[in-house]
């Protein structure tokens, strides 16, 4: 009993690490996302109509871990990266930062 609660505490501080890195790694994301890009190419995404549409299949995406994919989302993915290519984010990462606009 005593071996299964020390090997119960590293699982829990392994998945508290992993839920901030995904805290932070989607906070960036969100963060790129509402910036502007540099030169005056793009505004916030935050009113873009294309992004916005997305949000219903981001959270289907997100919920199943990637294997829905919408066209909306798939639309919206692709804007995102031809408007800010200098943006270096899994779809995961850009799905979870459209749930948060």
């Amino acid at each position: 009993m005593c071996t299964l609660k020390w090997l119960f505490i590293p699982c829990l501080l392994c998945a508290a690490s992993v839920q901030a890195t995904s805290f932070v790694m989607t906070t960036d994301a969100l963060v790129s996302l509402s910036m502007s890009a540099t030169g005056g190419t793009s505004s916030s995404f935050k009113d873009d109509k294309i992004v916005l549409a997305a949000k219903a299949d981001a959270a289907s995406f997100v919920a199943s871990e990637g294997a829905i994919r919408g066209a909306q989302l798939e639309s919206a993915l692709r804007h995102i990266r031809q408007t800010r290519v200098d943006l270096r984010c899994t779809d995961e990462q850009l799905a979870h930062a459209i749930l948060a606009l």
